[in-house]
């Protein structure tokens, strides 16, 4: 929302940040001052939430008790904290309202931002998490090396200024208006988990008997082949064969939208011990560890880093089948039981062609399987297309109704919001 060309109502100023709050910088201090707990508690940049612009107490820094802070590097009730420095850009500028007397500094990459009298705290808080706002920070930062937001810089930002209690009947409105916005999220959030853990249940109890017993035969007697892929990164282009990367490896599919592609010489030289065929699953050993897909008709693809081709046997083992058996929960637990690394997770080769499979049914059956767990992940989808969608239009609503608000349009968002939620 560009102020300059929105038509603000009568009794309504347009202003400069700078001019109707007060900015102070954080404490600084030193990795020495730092003790494993103390009152003396430092707010930081995880404290507060980029999504929720909440504070968030999970993970507090403590400083010794011998330090005295000043009261002017303590946040207070009713100001703003926010994020000045960090390496993202993302959450440069994220803004949380101090809602309680904390008794809290902030530290040296935060600043507060206190308002003056003829503004409202959380007027202007709803104002900060607002796209206009969002653009203007992002505008600051584009080109700079250091992600450091000046106040000077920042203080130009506009601020309509409506009478106090315009101020405050707005803040009413969006209360109401985005607690109703807030409710339907987290119940389309859920819907969303239902609809993943109901396929995830089903798929736990198909296989449940394939993972222990007397009898087994291992991944290895069951496949053609079983190929581990460790290429050097190869130089990619906008055309050529698609190198399946494990970013590019989902549960049970291949995810081609952002794939990475190789010249016909380095498919060649990749595909020298295994030509990846229709039918063909590809496993991922880390960074997602454990997914899989069937490579599908009419692709030719070649394998990238850390990943595995398996060709199972066709007169003894389904290929999708196996995927599902292997994206089951109790499968992966085991999978990753013997995965190393202390940061990624790493399936090593041997445990991968080791794998036991026990009570391995015929043809018929896992085709039968197949059939159903297809349909129900094919309905799955279909749900979670629909509440992901839900989720879109609610933040679409959300930012909608916080642009009206600073333009002084709230009376028509009433029957928006009853429709969406």
């Amino acid at each position: 929302m560009n102020m300059r060309q929105v038509q603000i109502p009568e009794g309504w100023e347009i202003k400069e940040l700078s001019a109707v709050v007060e900015f102070q910088r954080g404490l600084t201090y030193s990795k020495n001052d730092e003790v494993d707990f103390s009152d003396n508690v430092v707010l930081r940049s995880n404290n507060v939430d980029l999504t929720k612009n909440k504070l968030d107490f999970a993970d507090l820094k403590y400083i010794d008790p011998k330090i005295e802070i000043p009261e002017n590097k303590k946040v207070k009730m009713g100001s703003l904290i926010i994020c000045t420095a960090n390496g993202s850009k993302s959450h440069l500028g994220k803004v949380a309202l101090i809602e309680d007397d904390y008794n809290f500094a902030f530290g040296g990459f935060m600043g507060l931002i206190t308002p003056q009298e003829k503004l409202v705290s959380k007027y202007l808080f709803y104002l900060l998490t607002s796209d206009s706002y969002k653009k203007f920070i992002s505008e600051l930062s584009d080109g700079a090396n250091i992600n450091n937001l000046k106040f000077g810089d920042l203080g130009h930002f506009k601020v309509p200024v409506p009478p106090i209690c315009e101020q405050q009947h707005i803040v009413d409105i969006l209360d109401e208006c985005l607690s109703t916005i807030d409710r339907s999220r987290k119940n389309a959030e859920q819907n969303l988990r239902n609809a993943k853990e109901l396929f995830e249940s089903y798929l736990q109890r198909v296989f449940a008997t394939k993972v222990h017993g007397a009898n087994y035969e291992t991944l290895d007697s069951l496949c053609e082949l079983i190929v581990d892929c460790e290429h050097k990164t190869a130089p990619t282009q906008e055309t050529g064969y698609p190198s399946i990367r494990t970013p590019n490896i989902g549960k049970g599919d291949l995810n081609l939208e952002n794939v990475n592609r190789v010249s016909y010489e380095t498919y060649r030289e990749w595909t020298r011990r295994a030509v990846p065929k229709a039918g063909d699953l590809i496993l991922a050993r880390e960074a997602p560890a454990g997914n899989i897909a069937v490579i599908p008709d009419n692709i030719e693809v070649c394998l990238g880093q850390r990943t595995v081709l398996l060709r199972p046997k066709k007169e003894r083992l389904v290929a999708r089948y196996l995927a599902y058996l292997i994206l089951s929960k109790d499968v992966q637990e085991i999978l990753l039981s013997h995965s190393t690394g202390a940061t990624v997770q790493h399936i090593n080769m041997k445990d991968i062609r080791a794998f036991k499979i026990y009570g391995l049914s015929d043809l018929k059956e896992q085709n039968f399987v197949v059939r159903k767990l297809d349909a129900l992940r094919a309905e799955t989808q279909k749900l979670e297309v629909i509440y992901q969608k839900k989720l879109t239009d609610l933040e679409e609503l959300k930012k909608s109704i916080l642009q009206k608000a600073f333009a002084g349009e709230l009376k028509t968002v009433s029957a928006k919001i009853a429709q969406a939620t």
